[in-house]
């Protein structure tokens, strides 16, 4: 250990022992190059083998230590071969099932002999079982003791074994012990004792080796205040940089817009509807955004139907008189076109150019759409992130509306500010998203915007009625298609997948297609797929809005963007399959009428307990905000906004449920770090995020 106790935290992990130019590379897919980075790779649960659990208290789902003695092993032949092994202890029995398994192993399970074993206890098709846990023999006239002490598990990688990880980690731990210095402390002192949290050094060391007497129980359920301490530090390097980069934002001028005088209150005369108070509210703060030097950067929530697209209509409006383009950009071709069927409807009776750019558009046309953009004069256009391509080239860009933001990453959204660069002023931005965020990754995702919230809907927009129906009553529903088709109304069909998957066991689109179109010869059926050329899904989505087709089947390419108030029953096959908002999402295509509308959800038995909790949720409520919580609460941050689309960096050690209460005193801390201690607030961001934000683009 010489060697180690010489080592700097900054020196390449090549530095430890045992570590050569494989291993590294290995470690560098983890994020580790040098030492320091081991220690800020934490465990992400810990194996309790200081306690046994009796058989007769286990509970599926949970992990367990166990010690039995073999009561009977057999290999069971069928479509897999397995080697069954049952356990007992005197309160109850548990069976151990091996896929995979040597000669050598068969033969050492004989009855009578003890085994121990770690691993989750499920629910197998007559007893509770553990699949392949770990496990060793145990002597009846030698049984060894526990552990004294949690065994951390660390997030790995191929090739990479949890034994190696914990033995380097013993490295890091020793060159910490030995070169303290290197390990600087971010956070000053009057915070830590505010706070009431211990020091980075203790905190990393209590997590990755918790000794003896450590509070099993709170480390376990991840509230240990040693791990309180790392979420609260990575909570923390995450709100500063969304701070930092809002502040360099900030920085930057925008043009100043003054309220629309003529194109405004013409646009709102020809609208057969009147705005909700909630859509004047937001139209309001926007117009009061836009009419600063200070670039707007503000995000709009709505659940589905409450009307953004009018709210961003009415903004776009305020750039165009004063002379600026306005881009729109969405992150499917459906939505785009949806959008461009809407605003082309909504301003060229008022002489205002509406243009459409997406990845797929004819050379000559793009050619055209290209030139226009770089003419002055104000415009719309509308498309996906075709619009921020190297070779598009705005004149005057004054406003960006992102539709949907969680589809686009952070990067994304500074490369089309960047684009609209003119003069060295910022176009304004506008984020919108019908996917309500639950308020802590709000907090968390989103802290360089400001946000506004359109929480009313239309008057005429009905609650729908959701039903959870076993894919066993199929024949029910069809004939209940017939029915509601006969009143003429409109239904749609939705398919989770295009073509077939054994694994899924999923009904095709085209499938189900050709069996309603055999079954229901009196309704006229139309399918629609994200792989069909856009002619044909545009022929398709128009006749269904028109009412020439009753029953639409689809994939989830209908989640956003298609209104038909006609369209009064939704069938979602697969449902268990969805996470929670994009169901929600979907069940947002009917009821946008006056007519009472239903949603199905159809799911395949059995149905798990997961599944049922998420599947009753939605039953249970037509809440954007409450269903989005549920899904939080249910699947996790990454799950609900798509963990890599959101530019979400993973976390480490906190969980934006778990630590949710930190959140306040973070957002505080955060500007008091930026305020009085600047030189600490890069180098925690980069301890942990790495470079993963840079701000030099803005």
């Amino acid at each position: 250990m010489t060697k180690l106790a010489q080592r700097s935290l900054n020196d390449p992990v090549t530095e430890l022992k045992g570590v050569a130019n494989a291993l590294s590379e290995k470690l560098a897919r983890l994020g580790i190059s040098r030492i320091q980075d081991l220690l800020f790779h934490l465990p992400y649960r810990y194996i309790d083998r200081t306690r046994l659990t009796p058989m007769g208290s286990l509970l599926a789902g949970h992990d367990a230590y166990v010690q039995g003695e073999i009561e009977l092993s057999q290999i069971k032949y069928g479509r897999r071969r397995s080697l069954l092994c049952q356990i007992s202890d005197g309160t109850g029995s548990l069976l151990l099932r091996f896929f995979y398994f040597s000669k050598q192993q068969q033969q050492s399970m004989q009855q009578g002999r003890l085994l121990r074993c770690y691993g989750q206890v499920r629910r197998g098709p007559s007893s509770l079982e553990m699949v392949h846990p770990e496990y060793r023999m145990i002597h009846a006239d030698h049984v060894e003791g526990l552990e004294e002490q949690l065994t951390a598990v660390y997030p790995a990688t191929e090739g990479l074994q949890q034994n190696r990880l914990r033995k380097l980690i013993d490295q890091a731990l020793y060159a910490l012990q030995s070169d303290a210095s290197d390990l600087n402390e971010l956070l000053p002192d009057n915070i830590l004792n505010d706070q009431q949290l211990p020091t980075l050094r203790d905190a990393l060391e209590y997590v990755h080796r918790p000794p003896p007497d450590a509070n099993t129980e709170l480390l376990l359920e991840n509230r240990h205040p040693a791990q309180l301490r790392l979420a609260y530090e990575e909570l923390l390097a995450h709100q500063l940089s969304l701070q930092e980069l809002r502040k360099e934002l900030r920085k930057e001028q925008s043009p100043r817009f003054a309220q629309s005088e003529t194109l405004t209150p013409a646009f709102l005369k020809q609208l057969p509807f009147q705005l909700t108070n909630a859509q004047q509210r937001a139209s309001a703060t926007i117009a009061k955004d836009m009419n600063n030097s200070m670039a707007m950067l503000r995000l709009v929530q709505g659940d589905v139907g409450s009307g953004k697209t009018v709210v961003a209509a009415l903004a776009s409006l305020q750039a165009i008189e004063a002379s600026y383009q306005v881009a729109i950009m969405s992150p499917t071709e459906l939505l785009a076109e949806q959008h461009f069927a809407n605003f082309k409807n909504w301003f060229e009776p008022l002489n205002i150019q509406v243009h459409f750019l997406t990845g797929k558009l004819k050379k000559s046309e793009r050619t055209a759409t290209l030139e226009k953009l770089e003419m002055e004069q104000p415009l719309v256009v509308i498309g996906t992130h075709a619009l921020f391509q190297e070779s598009v080239n705005f004149n005057k860009l004054g406003l960006v509306i992102i539709d949907e933001q969680h589809r686009f990453g952070v990067h994304q959204r500074l490369a089309l500010m960047e684009k609209g660069r003119h003069r060295n002023e910022y176009p304004h931005q506008l984020i919108m998203t019908a996917t309500p965020i639950p308020r802590t990754l709000t907090m968390t995702a989103y802290a360089d915007l400001d946000h506004t919230i359109i929480d009313e809907l239309p008057p005429n927009r009905q609650a729908v009625n959701t039903s959870v129906i076993s894919n066993q009553r199929r024949d029910e529903i069809i004939e209940r298609i017939e029915n509601v088709c006969q009143q003429q109304r409109q239904v749609y069909w939705v398919c989770t997948l295009i073509e077939e998957s054994e694994n899924l066991q999923c009904e095709t689109a085209t499938d189900t297609y050709n069996t309603l179109s055999e079954r229901l010869d009196s309704v006229t059926t139309g399918l629609i797929h994200g792989r069909m050329k856009n002619e044909e899904k545009e022929t398709i989505m128009r006749r269904f809005k028109q009412g020439e087709i009753d029953l639409l089947v689809a994939t989830t390419v209908i989640e956003v963007g298609v209104d038909v108030p006609n369209a009064s029953l939704m069938i979602i096959e697969n449902a268990e399959r969805l996470g929670l908002s994009q169901l929600h999402q979907l069940r947002g295509r009917v009821g946008r009428g006056n007519i009472q509308s239903d949603c199905i959800l159809m799911y395949q038995s059995p149905l798990g307990d997961l599944a049922k909790q998420r599947l009753e949720a939605l039953r249970n409520s037509n809440d954007g905000f409450y269903i989005a919580e549920k899904d939080l609460a249910l699947r996790g941050p990454g799950e609900v906004l798509g963990t890599r689309q959101a530019g979400i960096p993973e976390l480490r050690v906190a969980n934006l449920l778990r630590d949710a209460h930190l959140l306040p005193d973070i957002q505080d801390i955060a500007k008091i770090m930026l305020k009085d201690y600047p030189e600490q607030v890069e180098l925690l961001i980069r301890r942990w995020l790495g470079n993963s934000m840079d701000y030099s683009n803005v």
